[in-house]
This record gives structure tokens, sequence and C-alpha cells, in this order.
């Protein structure tokens, strides 16, 4: 036997409905911090140092996030 059961909501509710934390002023904190980061760090030089140090297992991550970027920049069909 088999039952779907489909529920429509936002995932405000679906966060509250799982009993999960609101982490919203965390994550507007951690952005505030990004953008002070990078307005501090102006040159790419110094972001890519920064992105460097918070990548988790450093050259790795970095390219994986260069992966990332160059994937998300490039046109499509190209």
């Amino acid at each position: 036997m088999k039952i779907n059961v489909e529920v429509e909501c936002t995932p405000e509710e679906a966060r509250r409905a799982m009993g999960l934390p609101d982490l919203t002023p965390v994550h507007d904190r951690y952005v505030q911090l990004m953008v002070k980061a990078i307005e501090n760090h102006g040159t790419p030089e110094g972001f890519e140092q920064m992105m460097r140090s918070w990548a988790p297992m450093g050259e790795a991550g970095m390219n994986f996030w260069r992966g990332m970027f160059d994937a998300a920049t490039k046109k499509p069909g190209s």
C-alpha cells in the first residue's frame, strides 16, 4: 500500500512545523560581515585570500568554488 500526502506551505511554515530555529538574524549578520569583508578587500587577490581562509578543505574547497563560479558565468550552449 502506498499513501501520498501533499502539504502546501511556505518554507517559514515548514520550518515552524518541524520545530527548527529561525536563523534569519544569523543569516543577516553573516551577509553583513561578508559585504564588509568584500568592501575591505577590494582587490580580486584580497577577495581570493579571504575566500581561501573561509573555504573548507583548503585548495580542494577553493577549486570547488572556482568551478561553481565558472559554471554560473558560462553562457548556455557554450
